[in-house]
């Protein structure tokens, strides 16, 4: 069961994987670097303190960071340093079926992109949708950031998936402590209009 998944998933990357072509690289190479992402992020910071208050706001950057960190150790010490499944670049059955852009030493299985940009997403979602109306534009992020990986030879399909469910399991058991610490500590954040009356 668990070579014909394999094979499945070599099959997909090879298929997504090749969809690709050299005019094009360079914007994936950009996408696929974390810290070309600021204007989103800007923009997310902007989001949450408008739309939170500075107090409020701060709270969720500190749970966004105990998050980011959460699902950033164990997809490292978990998956990766368990399966240590090679990433498809390295991979001698298709290195040579698949267009490599970039290349890495780390293994491939799970995600750390998929993972830790699902986590945040999902996090946030959670956090705005009272407020933001078309705040599930923010699932576009993970989506598009996930994607470049495969397009660069970097992570199987398999790898993207199980990092986007991992991602989530971890940013649901961070919305529980945000819930708890806020229900507990800043009753008055439960009602945008108590907190904004407690600001003026």
């Amino acid at each position: 069961m668990l070579e014909k998944i394999d094979a499945l998933d070599k099959q997909l990357l090879i298929f997504l994987n090749n969809l690709g072509s050299q005019q094009y690289d360079g914007i994936w190479i950009y996408i696929t670097n974390q810290l070309n992402w600021w204007p989103v992020f800007l923009l997310i910071f902007y989001l949450v303190f408008k739309n939170l208050g500075w107090r409020h706001a701060l709270l969720v950057i500190a749970m966004i960071v105990v998050l980011i960190t959460l699902t950033d150790q164990t997809t490292n010490y978990f998956f990766k340093f368990r399966f240590e499944r090679l990433r498809p670049g390295s991979n001698p059955e298709i290195s040579g079926l698949i267009r490599v852009i970039r290349t890495s030493s780390t293994f491939s299985f799970i995600s750390g992109h998929a993972s830790n940009s699902m986590a945040a997403a999902f996090f946030l979602f959670t956090v705005l949708k009272p407020y933001v109306k078309y705040i599930w534009f923010i699932f576009l992020w993970p989506l598009i950031f996930a994607y470049s990986r495969i397009y660069l030879g970097l992570h199987y399909p398999g790898d993207i998936l199980a990092g986007y469910i991992w991602g989530f399991l971890m940013a649901l058991i961070i919305v529980q402590l945000y819930k708890f610490i806020k229900n507990k500590y800043y009753p008055n954040f439960n009602n945008s209009s108590d907190y904004k009356s407690v600001e003026n």
